[in-house]
């Protein structure tokens, strides 16, 4: 691979994996949680997302084609499950189930879904990583594209690791309206991945 293409690899990666806009999301979705049981999160869900993008960079649409899912299948499945979390955000849920179990330790986790699945590893990202790999066919092509792709997540583990201090700067009451306006945004992006799972099936506008 060449540097052009190198380069082309990287901020197409990091365009879709967008690790600054991940860190409020990650704020939002860990709020109340301590230092230590943030950065558990955050290991734990850039792991997740890493394998699932190692898996779908080396084995492609095949993997979906197996279990029988399409690609406009696993968006439109994406999108309903994130438009659930962002209504748990838009009203505030998540926050008072954890004022809940205060007294104990068993917070909700998040690792898994929704930030290992699908706001890192999204329908949006493994289509990229599918045609990254397609585009740059081979062992070697295999290994630049997936080895990118393991920078652009140490960016997303950077991002996650430094919202504690967002979290500082914004207060209470600024993560409250922060916590809101993403979970405004969250919907239409969820909204929009289940617009473009309905266009691949041909019932919606293009």
């Amino acid at each position: 691979m060449d540097s052009a293409a190198l380069i082309t690899t990287f901020v197409t990666l990091f365009i879709v994996l967008d690790p600054f806009a991940l860190a409020p999301l990650f704020l939002a979705l860990t709020r109340g949680m301590s230092p230590a049981m943030r950065r558990s999160v955050a290991i734990r869900s850039c792991l997740m997302g890493t394998a699932l993008l190692i898996v779908f960079g080396a084995f492609g649409e095949a993997v979906l084609g197996f279990i029988g899912i399409s690609m406009p299948a696993f968006r439109i499945a994406g999108g309903i499950l994130l438009f659930l979390t962002a209504l748990d955000m838009l009203f505030e849920r998540r926050t008072k189930r954890r004022e809940d179990q205060v007294e104990h330790d068993d917070h909700e986790d998040p690792s898994i879904f929704p930030l290992g699945i699908p706001l890192i590893a999204g329908p949006g990202a493994i289509a990229t990583v599918i045609l990254l790999t397609g585009e740059h066919q081979g062992l070697i092509g295999l290994v630049w594209v997936l080895g990118t792709m393991l920078f652009v997540m140490l960016l997303v583990f950077v991002s996650f690791l430094s919202a504690g201090a967002l979290e500082r700067a914004l207060g209470k009451t600024g993560i409250s309206v922060v916590t809101r306006v993403l979970g405004m945004l969250l919907a239409a992006l969820a909204v929009q991945f289940v617009l473009d799972g309905l266009r691949g099936f041909g019932l919606a506008a293009s």
